[in-house]
């Protein structure tokens, strides 16, 4: 039997809570962003009716239309964000999960602080060098922060890092999240936004504070 949305949540809870005492890590440590691109906003009311107050999306348009609709709930931006759409997802963004320019970098800065905002947003990493997938080299990371201590970027705060892992087996991910968390170790970061439906186990045995999962909370597992 299909379970409803109410029940896929509350499994999906109770999985990062065991994963995380499992790791030795206070289950609190983990918050969930539910990813609802393409989900109705009847559904994430429903959700948000079972307790869940974050929720991701990756389309500005489709963004911008589900704001409309739903109320009191926090807002994440999961997708490749292009300049030309950055003003509205700030505008209505609580978290950007995926910066992976200095050029957008300054995008949202200029537009935050046309609105008198500070924008909260994590650098995408590129961990394996994927020529698929955005984001910053590992090594782009140190003169990156660098060149931002010296810049008037008081309108951004970056709060952490971000990573896509191959579409793998999850035991095979796990070098992925583990270089990931020492990265932000060294860049003394707190924020790790990794793991999804297939591997948000593994990520949060590797250190992940954010996970992203959209299937498993709308379809079950």
């Amino acid at each position: 039997m299909k379970l409803g949305l109410a029940e896929n949540l509350s499994h999906v809870k109770k999985e990062i809570h065991q994963s995380a005492l499992m790791a030795g890590r206070d289950p609190d440590s983990v918050k969930l962003v539910a990813v609802s691109k393409n989900q109705p906003a009847a559904k994430i009311n429903e959700l948000m009716n079972a307790g869940q107050l974050d929720f991701g999306e990756n389309r500005c348009q489709e963004l911008e239309e589900k704001y409309a609709q739903v109320s009191g709930v926090n807002w994440h931006f999961v997708g490749h964000l292009q300049t030309n759409k950055a003003k509205a997802v700030v505008e209505l963004c609580d978290l950007i999960h995926s910066v992976d320019s200095l050029k957008l970098i300054r995008k949202i800065h200029s537009t935050a602080q046309e609105i008198d905002k500070v924008q909260k947003i994590l650098l995408e990493v590129n961990v394996g060098g994927e020529g698929t997938k955005s984001g910053f080299a590992p090594r782009e990371l140190p003169p990156l922060l660098d060149t931002l201590k010296q810049l008037p970027f008081s309108n951004v705060r970056i709060t952490g890092l971000m990573a896509m892992a191959p579409l793998v087996e999850p035991e095979k991910t796990r070098p992925v999240f583990r270089k990931l968390f020492s990265i932000a170790q060294e860049l003394h970061l707190r924020e790790l936004s990794m793991g999804m439906t297939n591997d948000y186990k593994t990520a949060i045995g590797e250190g992940a504070t954010i996970v992203r999962i959209g299937t498993a909370v709308f379809s079950g597992t």
